[in-house]
């Protein structure tokens, strides 16, 4: 499996991006499709998770500012994060994973894409 991450860039605060990760290689299976962060000087955390379209999971951070979407005709999810905030300045990485349990474990994801720089200035 194969992810490239896309869209990150440098906002003010309250603004908004889109991330997008493209999903090639193993989409015949059905994959959590993740999206966590790595903030500088800090363990990657856990932001937002997707179980072959079902039930969206999110960080505390996320809940109500980010929303997660597949589009699996197109393999990609997206990341649309809105109300940014200078705490949400990080590499954002998408990730994929083989089974709905444990989503929030960064350790257990086998597929990682590149990371997306978001800068978030106040």
């Amino acid at each position: 499996v194969q992810l490239q991450a896309s869209g990150g860039g440098s906002v003010q605060a309250g603004d908004s991006l889109r991330l997008s990760c493209a999903v090639s290689g193993g989409t015949r299976y059905k994959l959590t499709l993740g999206w966590f962060r790595q903030a500088p000087g800090k363990e990657r955390e856990f932001v937002a998770a997707s179980w072959n379209g079902g039930i969206p999971y999110y960080a505390e951070s996320a809940k109500g500012r980010f929303t997660i979407s597949r589009d699996n005709a197109k393999n990609t999810v997206h990341l649309q994060m809105n109300s940014l905030k200078p705490e949400d300045t990080a590499v954002y990485y998408c990730a994929a994973h083989p089974s709905p349990s444990n989503y929030y474990n960064a350790r257990l994801y086998a597929y990682w894409g590149q990371g997306t720089l978001v800068t978030v200035s106040s």
